[in-house]
């Protein structure tokens, strides 16, 4: 015969690894330290500055009168 097995247990069982793989997901987007988020915001914002610091015209809109 086989096992005997409750069903309701094998249900929380597979809901937990579910939510559990959920949470890894999301750990691995949104886990990151608060110097490497202002780091990487550092990173972009240095980088849009020498883009603009690169342009040939300015933006319409945004010329000093």
């Amino acid at each position: 015969m086989g096992e005997i097995v409750n069903l309701r247990r094998v249900r929380k069982q597979r809901e937990r690894a579910q939510r559990e793989d959920g949470a890894s997901a999301n750990r691995l987007q949104f886990g990151r330290a608060k110097s490497e988020k202002r780091a990487t915001e550092a990173q972009e914002r240095l980088l849009g500055e020498r883009l603009d610091a690169h342009r040939l015209e300015t933006p319409a809109g945004t010329e000093d009168a």
